[in-house]
């Protein structure tokens, strides 16, 4: 009998990026049998360009009445999961990368082994939720995680395990977005409405960043940011926003900049995969020493728009005196061994799978 494993693609597709290399690698593995379960059209299509020999079965899941299918537009996982748990059930073992899927524990009949992929590899208590708790086994990115997720009462260290970021397997290469060669600034603002520099101050940050002189802007926020605020446009020439595409989310942003401009996004590490100078808002004096703001100590910090023009001359200068603790938050937050994140996700899981039989 093969190892029947499903994979859940309800979230967003941002999520994709963080279980598709450890799906398609158990998929070439003798003896397993992959599915990816999902109720929308854009993202089976959109993980079948990444699977060009048809390695994984595709599941249409049943929608919920009226919901949306965009790639950064899904209807509500709850109604999803209550629409199609019976089905779900069916494979002794799930993988996801979003905890409203740990509903499914409160359902008649369910089951099955659940594992959780934890997307990302950010800062923000936001990441930390008591649902983690619910599943079996979890993979993170690195020891940051690991020791939080511990720390927090929300996994043994028996059900917690050490997996790298595999999105980094599937990352865009660098490009360019403009026809000079202006240096690339690179505005990452998140959707958390607390911590986000663009919800409260938009109006100060874009007048920040149409005025520079020598520098082209790609802004491209968290996707969730489109759901909260009206869509960022600006007619400045050397400005280019994007919305949500698949660019705003395979790492092409992140790879093509030359200085990062954020506040609380895990971005900033999938960035770092090459060190490069980073500048943080912090446009609401917060107190920065607490955890959520850990990433704040790999670049300069501003506290008014003004200081932008300034921090940027100084970027290059003073990223010599950054690299060591970039490297440093780098090697806790995401463990980058030789081995590719796949390949180790694939056999902690399967060795879990064994474990556990």
């Amino acid at each position: 009998m093969p190892t029947d494993i499903a994979f859940l693609a309800i979230a967003e597709a941002q999520q994709l990026y963080h279980w598709l290399p450890a799906a398609l690698e158990l998929a070439r593995r003798p003896g397993v049998r992959v599915s990816v379960l999902s109720p929308s059209d854009k993202l089976l299509a959109l993980i079948g360009s990444y699977d060009p020999d048809g390695r994984l079965t595709q599941v249409r899941l049943a929608r919920p009445p009226s919901g949306p299918d965009s790639l950064f537009r899904q209807p509500s996982r709850l109604a999803t999961l209550l629409l199609n748990h019976r089905r779900i059930a069916r494979f002794p073992t799930v993988v996801t990368t979003e905890i409203s899927s740990a509903w499914l524990r409160r359902m008649p009949g369910f089951a099955s082994r659940m594992i959780l992929i934890k997307h990302g590899a950010g800062d923000r208590e936001g990441g930390y939720k008591k649902r983690h708790a619910d599943f079996d086994l979890t993979l993170v990115a690195g020891e940051k995680d690991r020791r939080r997720m511990i720390e927090r009462g929300l996994c043994a260290d028996t059900r917690i395990a050490i997996g790298g970021y595999p999105k980094f397997e599937l990352k865009a290469p660098r490009q360019r977005f403009f026809a000079d060669d202006k240096p690339v600034l690179l505005y990452n603002p998140h959707f958390d409405p607390v911590l986000s520099s663009w919800i409260r101050h938009g109006p100060a940050v874009m007048a920040a960043l149409e005025s520079l002189d020598g520098w082209n802007v790609l802004i491209a926020p968290h996707t969730k940011l489109a759901r909260r605020v009206p869509p960022i446009t600006s007619a400045a020439p050397h400005i280019r926003v994007d919305m949500g595409s698949r660019r705003s989310i395979d790492m092409s942003y992140t790879m093509s900049a030359d200085v990062y401009l954020g506040d609380v996004s895990s971005q900033v590490y999938e960035y770092l995969i090459e060190p490069r100078p980073c500048i943080f808002l912090n446009l609401d004096h917060r107190d920065a020493r607490c955890e959520t703001f850990a990433h704040w100590r790999l670049g300069q910090v501003i506290e008014t728009m003004d200081g932008l023009p300034t921090a940027l001359a100084r970027a290059n200068a003073l990223q010599a005196g950054f690299l060591g603790v970039q490297e440093a938050a780098m090697r806790d937050s995401i463990d980058l061994s030789p081995i590719p994140a796949s390949r180790r996700q694939a056999d902690i899981i399967l060795d879990f799978l064994k474990d556990a039989a």
